[in-house]
């Protein structure tokens, strides 16, 4: 499990293609990965990789082909940076909301504000995960733990201040970017739940 806070920002070093998987070295400042060990959690840009390898502070992980496509990592390329979380361990303050780095779909940047002080994005979601969307509700991007702000048809967006935007790459993202998008599980299980008793939400027209 995750809590979503970031960690930090850590820099992909190396892909490599195999058949059925790709291989991402990923290089951490040297403070995070103190005790980690092979076989540990890490969620990379919110999704949960496994530790198979360790050189200094790069750090090994293979992706499976569904893992692919269901996230953003097979774009990743040398010199990219990520947010990664370590896996939450018990006593852990939970300064975001429980995540399980399974993620669900992907969302792209389709405008950004920067009033001041704070900078908004706005997403756009494939139209049926719409209905897991609600105004203040919680949500992951790229791993972080952040509170939905509007939701307009399958477009929602979300406030960053400063802090956020200094310690995660959403001080960096562009229009068009693509980003991993983790629906809050609760939120899921009670509408899913309602659907089942019939009182299914209809999903916002575009």
């Amino acid at each position: 499990m995750f809590t979503g806070i970031v960690q930090g920002i850590a820099s992909v070093d190396d892909v490599s293609a195999s058949p059925g998987l790709s291989t991402l070295v990923i290089r951490f400042p040297n403070d995070k990965v103190e005790g980690i060990t092979i076989g540990a959690s890490v969620a990379i840009n919110g999704a949960c990789l496994t530790v198979t390898r360790q050189e200094n502070n790069a750090l090994y992980f293979d992706a499976m082909q569904e893992t692919l496509r269901l996230t953003t990592l097979g774009n990743l390329k040398p010199g990219d940076e990520v947010n990664f979380e370590r896996a939450a361990r018990i006593g852990d303050e939970i300064g975001g909301h429980l995540l399980s780095g399974h993620i669900h779909t992907a969302a792209r940047i389709v405008d950004i504000q920067r009033p001041e002080n704070n900078v908004t994005l706005w997403f756009e979601v494939p139209k049926e995960w719409t209905r897991y969307i609600f105004p203040k509700g919680y949500i992951a991007i790229n791993g972080a733990s952040l509170t939905i702000g509007e939701v307009t048809g399958n477009r929602f967006n979300v406030h960053l201040i400063p802090e956020t935007l200094r310690a995660t790459i959403f001080g960096k993202a562009r229009e068009g970017d693509l980003v991993n998008i983790e629906i809050d599980s609760q939120t899921q299980t009670i509408v899913d739940t309602l659907a089942r008793l019939g009182y299914d939400r209809p999903t916002p027209a575009l």
